[in-house]
Protein backbone atom coordinates (compact mmCIF):
# COMPACT_ATOMS: atom_id res chain seq x y z
CA UNK A 1 0.00 0.00 0.00
CA UNK A 2 2.92 2.23 0.84
CA UNK A 3 4.07 2.05 -2.81
CA UNK A 4 0.30 2.70 -4.40
CA UNK A 5 0.14 5.79 -2.34
CA UNK A 6 3.50 7.12 -3.35
CA UNK A 7 2.67 6.66 -7.33
CA UNK A 8 -1.07 7.28 -6.83
CA UNK A 9 -4.13 7.43 -4.36
CA UNK A 10 -6.04 4.86 -2.74
CA UNK A 11 -9.62 4.06 -2.99
CA UNK A 12 -11.87 3.30 -0.45
CA UNK A 13 -14.89 1.24 -0.50
CA UNK A 14 -13.37 -1.09 -3.48
CA UNK A 15 -11.69 -3.30 -1.33
CA UNK A 16 -13.44 -6.93 0.38
CA UNK A 17 -11.73 -8.54 2.76
CA UNK A 18 -7.56 -8.58 2.92
CA UNK A 19 -7.32 -5.76 0.61
CA UNK A 20 -8.12 -7.21 -1.87
CA UNK A 21 -10.04 -5.79 -4.52
CA UNK A 22 -14.12 -7.37 -4.04
CA UNK A 23 -15.57 -10.01 -6.05
CA UNK A 24 -18.13 -9.24 -8.62
CA UNK A 25 -20.43 -11.71 -10.76
CA UNK A 26 -19.98 -12.42 -14.30
CA UNK A 27 -16.49 -10.16 -14.64
CA UNK A 28 -14.18 -12.43 -16.78
CA UNK A 29 -11.24 -13.62 -15.18
CA UNK A 30 -9.01 -11.96 -17.24
CA UNK A 31 -10.83 -8.04 -17.26
CA UNK A 32 -8.54 -5.40 -17.48
CA UNK A 33 -5.52 -7.39 -18.09
CA UNK A 34 -2.91 -6.93 -21.58
CA UNK A 35 -3.82 -8.57 -24.49
CA UNK A 36 -7.74 -8.95 -22.88
CA UNK A 37 -10.13 -6.81 -24.82
CA UNK A 38 -11.47 -4.01 -22.96
CA UNK A 39 -14.90 -4.28 -21.50
CA UNK A 40 -17.24 -1.99 -23.03
CA UNK A 41 -19.35 0.35 -20.45
CA UNK A 42 -22.13 3.24 -20.84
CA UNK A 43 -21.34 6.12 -19.31
CA UNK A 44 -22.44 10.32 -19.20
CA UNK A 45 -20.39 12.82 -19.87
CA UNK A 46 -20.53 16.03 -18.30
CA UNK A 47 -23.23 17.03 -20.54
CA UNK A 48 -25.45 14.10 -19.62
CA UNK A 49 -25.17 12.32 -22.85
CA UNK A 50 -24.23 8.68 -23.50
CA UNK A 51 -21.13 7.42 -24.01
CA UNK A 52 -20.01 4.04 -24.77
CA UNK A 53 -16.41 2.47 -25.57
CA UNK A 54 -17.75 1.50 -28.96
CA UNK A 55 -18.19 4.96 -29.97
CA UNK A 56 -14.12 5.17 -30.06
CA UNK A 57 -13.78 2.04 -32.66
CA UNK A 58 -10.88 2.48 -34.88
CA UNK A 59 -9.29 4.67 -32.13
CA UNK A 60 -6.15 4.21 -29.87
CA UNK A 61 -7.77 4.89 -26.41
CA UNK A 62 -6.20 6.60 -23.38
CA UNK A 63 -8.75 5.04 -21.01
CA UNK A 64 -7.55 7.15 -17.53
CA UNK A 65 -9.51 5.83 -14.16
CA UNK A 66 -8.83 9.33 -12.13
CA UNK A 67 -10.95 11.93 -9.53
CA UNK A 68 -10.43 15.52 -8.91
CA UNK A 69 -9.23 14.77 -5.08
CA UNK A 70 -6.24 13.11 -5.91
CA UNK A 71 -2.98 15.25 -6.32
CA UNK A 72 -0.85 12.75 -8.93
CA UNK A 73 -4.05 12.43 -10.84
CA UNK A 74 -4.70 16.40 -11.01
CA UNK A 75 -0.66 15.93 -12.25
CA UNK A 76 -1.32 14.28 -15.02
CA UNK A 77 -4.59 16.27 -16.52
CA UNK A 78 -2.05 18.96 -18.20
CA UNK A 79 -0.07 16.50 -20.01
CA UNK A 80 -3.39 14.83 -21.32
CA UNK A 81 -4.58 17.95 -22.93
CA UNK A 82 -1.30 18.24 -24.33
CA UNK A 83 -1.21 14.66 -25.64
CA UNK A 84 -4.56 15.11 -26.99
CA UNK A 85 -4.09 18.39 -28.93
CA UNK A 86 -1.22 16.82 -30.75
CA UNK A 87 -2.32 13.29 -31.50
CA UNK A 88 -5.76 14.00 -32.17
CA UNK A 89 -5.68 14.09 -35.61
CA UNK A 90 -3.75 10.85 -36.04
CA UNK A 91 -6.70 8.77 -34.09
CA UNK A 92 -5.88 9.89 -30.55
CA UNK A 93 -9.15 9.54 -28.00
CA UNK A 94 -8.25 10.55 -24.74
CA UNK A 95 -11.05 9.43 -22.11
CA UNK A 96 -11.36 10.08 -18.22
CA UNK A 97 -13.74 8.09 -16.28
CA UNK A 98 -14.00 10.42 -13.36
CA UNK A 99 -14.57 8.40 -9.97
CA UNK A 100 -15.42 11.21 -7.47
CA UNK A 101 -18.25 10.99 -5.56
CA UNK A 102 -19.78 14.15 -6.23
CA UNK A 103 -20.03 13.42 -9.90
CA UNK A 104 -20.75 16.25 -12.41
CA UNK A 105 -20.68 18.87 -9.90
CA UNK A 106 -17.27 18.70 -9.18
CA UNK A 107 -16.24 17.48 -12.45
CA UNK A 108 -17.35 20.00 -14.44
CA UNK A 109 -15.72 23.00 -12.42
CA UNK A 110 -12.55 21.03 -12.69
CA UNK A 111 -12.45 20.48 -16.49
CA UNK A 112 -13.48 23.87 -17.58
CA UNK A 113 -10.35 25.22 -15.16
CA UNK A 114 -7.92 23.19 -16.48
CA UNK A 115 -9.05 23.19 -20.38
CA UNK A 116 -9.80 19.89 -20.61
CA UNK A 117 -10.23 18.68 -24.68
CA UNK A 118 -11.11 15.57 -24.17
CA UNK A 119 -13.75 13.80 -23.21
CA UNK A 120 -14.26 13.25 -19.70
CA UNK A 121 -16.94 10.64 -18.56
CA UNK A 122 -18.65 10.02 -15.04
CA UNK A 123 -17.68 6.70 -14.41
CA UNK A 124 -18.85 4.22 -11.37
CA UNK A 125 -17.50 0.98 -9.02
CA UNK A 126 -19.42 -0.99 -11.46
CA UNK A 127 -17.25 0.40 -14.21
CA UNK A 128 -13.69 -0.19 -11.81
CA UNK A 129 -14.60 -3.72 -11.65
CA UNK A 130 -14.96 -4.22 -15.03
CA UNK A 131 -11.25 -2.89 -15.45
CA UNK A 132 -10.08 -6.08 -13.17
CA UNK A 133 -10.71 -3.88 -9.61
CA UNK A 134 -9.26 -0.15 -9.94
CA UNK A 135 -7.56 0.24 -6.34
CA UNK A 136 -5.59 2.95 -6.91
CA UNK A 137 -6.28 5.88 -8.91
CA UNK A 138 -4.55 6.95 -11.21
CA UNK A 139 -5.37 3.75 -13.52
CA UNK A 140 -5.00 4.15 -17.44
CA UNK A 141 -5.12 1.95 -19.90
CA UNK A 142 -3.83 2.04 -23.59
CA UNK A 143 -6.76 0.27 -25.83
CA UNK A 144 -5.19 -0.31 -29.59
CA UNK A 145 -7.40 0.60 -32.26
CA UNK A 146 -9.35 -2.92 -31.99
CA UNK A 147 -10.19 -1.97 -28.48
CA UNK A 148 -7.39 -4.54 -26.73
CA UNK A 149 -5.49 -3.18 -23.62
CA UNK A 150 -1.92 -3.09 -24.75
CA UNK A 151 -0.93 -0.88 -21.28
CA UNK A 152 -1.89 -0.50 -17.82
CA UNK A 153 -0.01 2.03 -15.89
CA UNK A 154 -0.73 2.50 -11.81
CA UNK A 155 0.36 5.84 -10.66
CA UNK A 156 1.36 8.77 -12.18
CA UNK A 157 3.33 8.60 -14.73
CA UNK A 158 5.49 10.94 -16.90
CA UNK A 159 3.90 11.68 -20.12
CA UNK A 160 6.68 10.70 -22.49
CA UNK A 161 5.57 7.07 -20.65
CA UNK A 162 2.56 7.36 -22.57
CA UNK A 163 3.52 9.20 -25.87
CA UNK A 164 5.89 5.61 -26.60
CA UNK A 165 3.16 3.53 -25.57
CA UNK A 166 0.57 5.23 -27.99
CA UNK A 167 3.14 6.25 -31.24
CA UNK A 168 3.68 2.60 -32.57
CA UNK A 169 -0.34 2.02 -32.66
CA UNK A 170 -0.97 5.29 -34.39
CA UNK A 171 1.57 4.41 -36.92
CA UNK A 172 0.14 0.78 -37.33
Amino acid sequence: MALLLAFGCARSGSEGKGGTPAAKGGIPADAGTIGSQAPDFELADLSGKKVTLADFKGKVVILDFWATWCGPCREEIPDFVKLQTKYKAQGLEIVGLSLDDGGEGVVRPFAEKHEVNYTMLLGNQETADRYGGVVGIPTTFVLDRHGRIVKKFIGMMAPQTFEEAIQPLLAG
